[in-house]
């Protein structure tokens, strides 16, 4: 009968209810935002490689 009380409480209980749902929502952000900085990643490199062209070529140009 003691069992059958534990039990009975375990799934009349919400407490851990919120932490999971917290804990889903953080891992649901998480992997949004890896998705988006790896596919950001080839743009912003792409932004530094000609930042960096152009600063050499006008440092180039005032020597």
């Amino acid at each position: 009968m003691l069992i059958m009380t534990m039990i009975r409480n375990l799934f009349r209980r919400e407490q851990g209810q919120d932490l999971i749902e917290y804990t889903l929502l953080l891992a649901f952000v998480v992997l949004a935002s890896a998705a988006l900085f790896m596919s950001a990643g080839g743009s912003i490199k792409g932004i530094w490689t000609q930042s960096s062209t152009i600063l050499s070529q006008a440092c180039s140009a005032s020597s």
